[in-house]
This record gives C-alpha cells, structure tokens and sequence, in this order.
C-alpha cells in the first residue's frame, strides 16, 4: 500500500530552496486540518491523495527495503491510518537526526515520522507523538570470538563498542561512560561487527531478533545483555496536528482490538505472548 521515494529523489527533495521551505511550512501550519490537501475527515496532508512519512532506511524489523519495496512493522502500522484516510502511504528516506527535531514535519515534507523512535521529552519539545505503540529494550550483540559476557566486559576487556548514531542506544551507553563508535545505519552497525571495527554493538532488541534468524550471523555474534531502559516508541507529527493524531492512534486502538496488531507483530518481529511489547 505504500511507495517509497528512493535516496536519489530525497536527496532533490532536501535541496528546495529556503523560500520554498518556508512556503511550504507556511502553508502546513496554517489551521493545519484544512486546505486544498484535506482528506474526507478533515484531515490536511501535504500532498493531497497520500500519507507521507519520513523515515529513515534501514531498521528492521521496522522498516526497510524488501525487493524494491520499504516494507516492515512500522510501514504497516502506518498502512492502517493511510487506508482510514482513504490515501495511500508514500515513504521519504531521510537522515534520522531530524527526527529529534521535527524538521521534516515543520517543514512541511512529511506528515508523520516513523521510524522505531523512541518518545523522549527532548523530542516532545519539537513533535508531537501518538499514544506508545512498542515497547523497547537495548541489546548487546558480541562477536563469539570476543570473550565478551557482558556489556560491564566490553570496558573491562577494553573492547570497542558500536552504536547507531543519534539514536537512545548511543546516548544510554556514553551516559555509562563509554565511547561507542558511531554508525549512521543499523547495517552499517552490523558491518561494523562483522569486519571488525568493534567487537560489541548495543542496538534495539527487535533489530538484534531480526538479525539473528539468518544462520550466519547466529554462528558468528551472541547475544549477550538485555537492557531496559524503559523505552516506548511512538510516531510523531508536527506540533498541533491533532486530527492526523486522532487518526494514527485510533488505527492503533483498532489494531489491538481485533488482532491486527498481533498479527503483524508475529510477522515482523517474533512469537507475540502475554507481555509481548505493545501500545499502553
């Protein structure tokens, strides 16, 4: 139900000049639920017809792309609030540090952001997130050949440690006081691990489930530490659009309801149970 807008085109995009961006958000903050991109609820997108979402490629099981197609359980979920709005999803990679501060959303590029993104009060200051859809955890992924127990080992064994630029992994373990390096994808946070460049890596847990259902990298990494930082992800809009909110969160509720959510969980991540993660 979605297309993607691959990096090529992105990369245009994110060239428009600074008076169009401010056309453009001029245009997305006034009223914000009316105009000539308005849905049949009301609802004002930036491009009539379709739903756009910022993202940032790749992160499964969340997103990524699959045979020329950005597919995952983020994509899906957000497949449910485009098929209520009677639209279909359009998918824009972008960097992921503009999602700490809205950018896309205010300037009027994306409608929403969705990207396993955890809701903190920093990124609250720029977005607005819907209700909480996922309950995270950080994992430590270690090169079997390391020796590596623990993360507490990755210090005391003076071993490198890996982490997603701009991401909650990064900022828990330098608050621990290490000094990961910094990747700027998961992939390349994986390639890092495989070649290397660091024999530890702390990443969400779902990408470290996805990871290790492929033979190779179950021979090669384990896993090693679990860490609740007490995360929930949620997906974002610019500040005061409470209508397109209203949507996301009752595709949400529903999806609960009637097992959709599950579903989809039991597709993209793993065996769902009692206390699976899911939406409070």
């Amino acid at each position: 139900m979605n297309t993607f807008l691959g990096r090529r085109a992105r990369m245009a995009a994110a060239t428009v000049s600074t008076a169009g961006l401010m056309f453009v958000a001029g245009c997305a903050s006034s009223g914000g639920d009316k105009g000539a991109g308005a849905t049949a609820d009301g609802v004002r997108l930036v491009k009539a017809g379709q739903l756009t979402t910022c993202t940032h490629l790749p992160y499964p099981p969340f997103q990524s792309e699959i045979k020329g197609t950005v597919q995952g359980f983020d994509v899906a979920l957000i497949d449910l609030a485009a098929k209520n709005l009677g639209v279909k999803q359009r998918i824009l990679d972008t960097p992921f540090e503009n999602f700490k501060t809205g950018a896309f959303l205010n300037s009027g590029q994306c409608d929403v952001a969705a990207a396993g993104m955890t809701i903190t009060a920093e990124r609250k200051k720029n977005v607005d997130f819907c209700a909480p859809y996922f309950d995270a955890t950080q994992a430590v992924l270690v090169d079997k050949k390391s020796g590596i127990t623990s993360l507490a080992d990755v210090k005391a064994k003076g071993k490198r440690l890996g982490a997603q630029a701009q991401t909650t992994g990064e900022d828990y373990v330098k608050q621990k006081g290490y000094d990961p390096v910094s990747f700027e994808s998961s992939d390349a946070v994986l390639n890092g691990l495989r070649t290397g460049q660091v024999q530890a890596v702390v990443i969400d847990y779902p990408v470290v489930q996805r990871w290790l259902k492929d033979k190779a990298n179950a021979d090669a990494f384990a896993l090693v530490d679990n860490l609740n930082t007490g995360e929930q992800y949620g997906f974002s809009v610019r500040k005061g659009n409470t209508r397109l909110l209203a949507v996301i969160n009752k595709a949400l509720k529903d999806a609960m309801g009637d097992g959709t959510y599950k579903k989809l969980y039991e597709q993209w991540i793993g065996p769902y149970h009692a206390d699976s993660p899911a939406a409070s």
